[in-house]
């Protein structure tokens, strides 16, 4: 499951001895030099128009749309953010109806929204704590232990208010949306999570009074070859540089779910 993975590998970071010891780093949004660069492409991007734009970003872990509400506080021409989910809807229920309560995660056509904790919504609750690191870290662990987190009404107001819409989609709607893409455009093929920002995005805008929205790609379609070719009948092909990938060596190692395991594991390859 991503969310415990995601939380060992937070820990091991945690862990400032080891890490250092075996100079790791990571490369996603659990860093925030991840977060800092996907800035440039929401600056970069509106600043392209007219006039404010509204972004719709597919999200499970918080952290490109975060970037983008970083890049709008910095002064960039952002209208507003949508973001959208799958059955996973965690994020999309708490931006609608502040109802942060976890669930059990139902696997989707798009797994990297199947997440119910999402690291770097951790980071906009402390700019909605005021920068407090004691309130946030209280708050995101008593979350873990009981599975809700609520924000004051006023912090809702002023930090999610006329900044943030979101909306959720099966794989249903999901499929339907990457047939309706390929049909409308003559062939433009995109992958699930890309699916739903962009159904969000028809659904969020079509009575808001106008201006443009962008829609964030966030994946190739061939990442996705079983979803895609059920959508539109067509399995996606590989990049050219990746054409010979399958038929490349494959290394896995199943150790428990153990973080002591893991770390010792990790010690053992950084040493080779």
């Amino acid at each position: 499951m991503f969310d415990d993975c995601q939380d060992m590998v937070k820990t091991a970071f945690h862990d400032v001895e080891f890490r250092q010891r075996n100079q790791l780093s990571a490369v996603n949004s659990i860093n925030w030099a991840r977060v800092m660069a996907q800035t440039v492409y929401y600056v970069t991007a509106s600043e392209r128009f007219d006039e404010p734009v509204t972004f719709s970003v597919p999200t499970g872990n918080f952290g490109n749309v975060l970037a983008g509400w970083i890049a709008r506080k910095m002064g960039a021409p952002i209208r507003d953010f949508i973001i959208s989910s799958n059955t996973n809807d965690i994020l999309t229920r708490f931006i609608n109806d502040n109802d942060m309560s976890a669930r059990a995660v139902i696997p989707s056509l798009s797994p990297s929204m199947d997440i119910q904790v999402s690291s770097n919504f951790e980071r906009l609750l402390f700019e909605m704590n005021g920068r407090d690191g004691g309130m946030t870290a209280e708050q995101m662990q008593r979350f873990r232990a009981t599975g809700n987190l609520a924000v004051e009404a006023d912090q809702r107001a002023e930090f999610l208010s006329g900044s943030i819409r979101a909306a959720a989609f099966d794989d249903e709607r999901t499929l339907a949306e990457m047939r309706r893409i390929y049909d409308a455009t003559g062939g433009y093929v995109v992958e699930p999570h890309t699916a739903t920002a962009t159904a969000a995005a028809r659904m969020l805008s079509a009575n808001d009074g106008g201006g443009p929205v962008i829609t964030l790609a966030t994946a190739h379609p061939a990442k996705f070859p079983d979803a895609v070719e059920q959508a539109i009948g067509i399995r996606p092909a590989l990049p050219a540089h990746l054409a010979d990938l399958f038929d490349r060596e494959e290394r896995t190692q199943t150790v428990a779910n153990d973080l002591a395991t893991v770390q010792a594991l990790v010690e053992e390859l950084t040493a080779r």
